[in-house]
This record gives C-alpha cells, sequence and structure tokens, in this order.
C-alpha cells in the first residue's frame, strides 16, 4: 500500500512533467509557425541562384555528411579517411532528351564540391572508375564541368550554399556526373544521367 503523500507527490511529478513538455511543444510549434527553421537553413542554405536555363533543367545537389545530417571528419585534406558513402550526388530528372541539358548544380554540404559530366561506355557501371593516388578519376572526355560558385562553368569549386550552372548538348547516351575533388568519387559522389 502506498501512503498518501508518496501518490500525492507522483500526480505532482507527472504534472509538472507534462507542463515542461506541452511547454517545449508549444515552443516547437511557434518556431516551426514562424519559418525559424526555413530561415535558419536558408542562411546556411543556398546563397545564390541560377539565371532562367535553356533546354531541360537537371538540379543537382552536391552533398556531404554534414549536408545529411552527420558529421565529416578530416576536413578538405582527410579525403583518404572518407568511405563510400559519405558524400552522394543527387539529379532530377535522372532522364533528360537529346540536345540541350542544363545542369543547375547546388553544393549542400559543408566543404567545397565540383560536378564533372563524363560519358559511361556500354556496360560500364557508375562508381566504377579507377581512381588516382591523387584520389582523382581521369577527367579524359569530359563534356563540362560545373565548379564555379554563383556562375557558369569552370572555376576553383563550388563553395558550401552556392549554385553553379552549365548548359551542354548532349547526344543519347549514358553519363556519369561526379564530383572529382581528391577522395570525392571514392566516398559516393556520383550519379547516371540517361540522355535519349
Amino acid at each position: 500500500m502506498t501512503a498518501p503523500g508518496r501518490t500525492d507527490r507522483r500526480v505532482l511529478l507527472i504534472a509538472v512533467a507534462a507542463v515542461i513538455v506541452l511547454a517545449a511543444l508549444s515552443t516547437l510549434a511557434v518556431a516551426t509557425a514562424s519559418n525559424a527553421f526555413r530561415q535558419r537553413r536558408a542562411a546556411i542554405g543556398t546563397t545564390c541562384v541560377a539565371p532562367a536555363l535553356s533546354g531541360t533543367v537537371v538540379d543537382v545537389a552536391l552533398i556531404d555528411m554534414n549536408g545529411m545530417g552527420g558529421m565529416m571528419r578530416g576536413g578538405q585534406s582527410g579525403w583518404r579517411t572518407w568511405r563510400a558513402g559519405m558524400m552522394r550526388v543527387a539529379a532530377s530528372p535522372q532522364n533528360a532528351p537529346t540536345g540541350t541539358v542544363s545542369l543547375r548544380v547546388t553544393n549542400r554540404g559543408v566543404i567545397t564540391h565540383e560536378l564533372v559530366v563524363l560519358p559511361l561506355a556500354t556496360g560500364q557501371s557508375i562508381g566504377t572508375r579507377s581512381v588516382g593516388p591523387d584520389g582523382k578519376v581521369d577527367e579524359t572526355g569530359s563534356l563540362g564541368e560545373v565548379s564555379k560558385s554563383c556562375a557558369a562553368g569552370a572555376g576553383d569549386g563550388l563553395s558550401p550554399g552556392s549554385t553553379g550552372w552549365t548548359a551542354l548538348t548532349l547526344p543519347a547516351g549514358r553519363y556519369e556526373l561526379l564530383c572529382n575533388l581528391p577522395g570525392h568519387y571514392t566516398a559516393g559522389m556520383y550519379t547516371e544521367l540517361d540522355v535519349n
């Protein structure tokens, strides 16, 4: 049998816990309604937008572990510690008609990235290119690159939160979109784009 004083304390503790939970939920609801989370994402999200682009527009996101909610280890110089799956490239749509294909590329991660377009040979799978001792793949045959922050074409790399773009004339075929900074390909930064 429980003493009357103990029951009263339990009820009081449950009531206090309920008030704390309700206060936390109401704070969360107010923050959500006031777009506090979206404003924070925008502040650390994109820093620029692409102009109107011609042809079929493919949106490409370059993502590292922090862009996926995790933590990067080793920084930009620690590329040898990165493992498959720590980074990725996402394209939408992944199919485009032949002709002008514009790539609008946004760095959603916290470190610098780039995008290189390489054709895939018949039967070749994405993610299977040989990686050299410098942590990069051979770019021979590249059809284009996006590595200039807030501008078109090649540059010094897309800084975190920035967008870059390019317009390419692509014949029918399969293409690998990849980041070729040291270690990024091995860490999973590639996807396929099919043009037909």
